[in-house]
């Protein structure tokens, strides 16, 4: 079950995986309330946001028009890429995620350094996605009542503010929903993924109205390299579909639920995202879009002459943004969850709390550390940054269903990756190609990251690894293990056969001890009816 080796090399089979999982060492367990259409929509809720509502017009600075092909290039990407996941969710259920995958495939030390990834992709997101919730929030209040937030307590140093309030608020609030249970949780997320999916339907229609076939030309004034860029930032918009995979352990039937509810999301959102692109720049020009806010708003309000349509999308912005933190946060905490029960992060991470079977503690640890740098961090620090690692763990996604189709091709699999191997192959290729498009400051941004968690590694997680503790120096290794624990097993066995055996016998004794009294009863009682007998007689 458990592969002895050097530290960071050591493998945790899928098998172990899926049995450790579902609770914590007290025995507090996770609960099994999502069904297919509640997955969905929190995948749906995980991905659309700050992506489209926010990210959408820096994309159309970049590629221009030619937008729309950045986000199809971006969605390849992701398509491949879900594919992996769809065949990984499936055959290892668990809330670890990636991490989990490239424990059972690549090794304790890059399953670590995907954990930390996975730390910026979901963490740090959080906060990126959080500072544009301020943002639309504005915009909101400005065309309902005419008032704003001070510039100063509505955007992050370096914007023209001081601390970004809306941003701590927006995640204070999905920690406090997401302490409460996950059916709770589940049912908001899907409210606000339909209101935000007909917010987004409405925007393509009234867009359309205004549609000029001359503002898609030129269609690609940056060229191929403008495309690249402008995917690499598209790609922002699609985080959070890997999410889906947090939720294995408390989702239905997740062998089937799972690759289903991620196709079902990547497909729904590009051809979205594609509408919204279509129609934002058939309305406006792409210089009249990029660099724009509140992007959408901005269309809504000149095609309309109005204030209250862009108040509506506003509207569903805030919906959107407030509905991917409350998803993105929920698979934070089950990838630290996952991680504190192999012993990489402290044991804190992965209490379960009884009452409403959430990690408490958890969820508002991860809540106050990520409120940090959505109060004080602009949003475009952090974006880049964030997109790099989230396309190097779907990379290594990619790579883990190539190693575990060799190293286990007899794991039960509901959905397989089609055109293996071409197609994590292609999707590492996409994730590469994408990756070098950040440009080199991400990269250095990246390294040193990366640096950082390899040390927390070497420092914490290497010393305090659970499975490093049962296959390092002076203890048994996994077979050992397991044969001592079929002894121990038969040890207690024929324990309970001795117990069983004396129970019998003491039970034996019982019986025949009250088979004896019953036998001098009767004799008692017939020597007093011949007495009587005999007094009648003689009288």
């Amino acid at each position: 079950m458990r592969a002895p080796g050097p530290s960071g090399l050591r493998i945790k089979s899928p098998d172990l995986l899926v049995a450790e999982s579902g609770a914590d060492r007290e025995g507090n367990g996770l609960k099994r309330s999502m069904g297919l259409f509640q997955l969905v929509c929190f995948g749906i809720g995980a991905i659309v946001g700050t992506g489209i509502f926010v990210g959408l017009s820096d994309t159309v600075a970049e590629a221009g028009p030619a937008v729309i092909v950045s986000f199809l290039l971006a969605a390849a990407t992701c398509v491949f890429t879900a594919f992996s996941f769809g065949e990984l969710g499936g055959a290892i259920p668990v809330s670890g995620s990636s991490y989990s995958y490239a424990y059972a495939t690549l090794g304790e030390r890059t399953a670590f350094l995907v954990g930390w990834c996975l730390l910026l992709e979901y963490g740090v997101s959080v906060s990126a996605v959080a500072v544009g919730w301020g943002q639309y929030l504005n915009e909101l209040l400005g065309s309902l009542t005419g008032w704003e937030l001070p510039a100063a307590l509505s955007n992050p140093p370096g914007e023209g503010g001081i601390v970004n309030v809306p941003a701590v608020v927006v995640i204070l609030l999905a920690a406090l929903l997401l302490v409460r249970g996950i059916r709770e949780s589940a049912r908001a997320t899907a409210a606000m993924a339909v209101l935000k999916l007909a917010i987004l339907v409405l925007f393509c229609a009234i867009g359309f109205t205004a549609f000029r076939a001359g503002h898609l030309s030129p269609f690609a004034p940056q060229s191929i390299a403008g495309i690249t860029s402008g995917a690499s930032v598209a790609f922002f918009s699609y985080i959070g579909f890997d999410a889906i995979t947090t939720a294995g352990e408390e989702v239905r039937n997740p062998r089937r639920n799972i690759p289903l509810a991620i196709m079902i999301c990547i497909g729904v959102v590009t051809v979205l995202y594609c509408l919204v692109a279509v129609s934002a720049i058939g309305a406006l020009s792409s210089d009249q879009v990029a660099d724009q806010p509140a992007a959408l708003s901005l269309i809504v309000n000149r095609v309309t002459h109005s204030t209250l349509g862009g108040g509506v999308i506003a509207f569903g912005a805030v919906v959107a943004i407030a509905s991917v933190v409350l998803a993105v946060m929920y698979g934070q905490t089950r990838i630290l969850m996952s991680m504190s029960r192999d012993g990489l992060v402290p044991r804190v991470f992965e209490r379960i709390s009884p009452r409403t079977s959430t990690p408490v503690a958890n969820t508002w640890i991860v809540a106050a550390v990520f409120a940090v740098p959505a109060a004080v961090v602009p949003l475009d620090v952090v974006m880049n940054l964030t997109t790099i690692g989230t396309l190097a763990v779907m990379a290594a996604v990619n790579l883990s269903v190539l190693v575990l189709r060799r190293t286990r091709p007899d794991l039960p699999r509901r959905f397989r990756v089609p055109f293996f191997p071409l197609s994590p192959i292609l999707g590492i290729a996409f994730c590469g190609y994408l990756m070098y498009g950040t440009g080199p400051a991400t990269w250095l941004q990246f390294v040193a990251f990366l640096v950082a968690g390899a040390l927390v590694y070497a420092l914490y997680g290497r010393r305090h690894s659970r499975l490093g503790q049962v296959d390092g120096p002076g203890t048994v290794s996994a077979p050992a293990a397991e044969n001592e624990e079929d002894g121990e097993d038969g040890e207690r066995d024929r324990a309970t056969g001795n117990d069983s055996e004396k129970d019998a016998e003491k039970q034996s004794e019982n019986d025949a001890e009250r088979d004896s009294e019953k036998g001098a009863e009767r004799e008692r009682e017939a020597t007093v009816s011949a007495g009587a007998a005999g007094a009648l007689r003689e009288g």
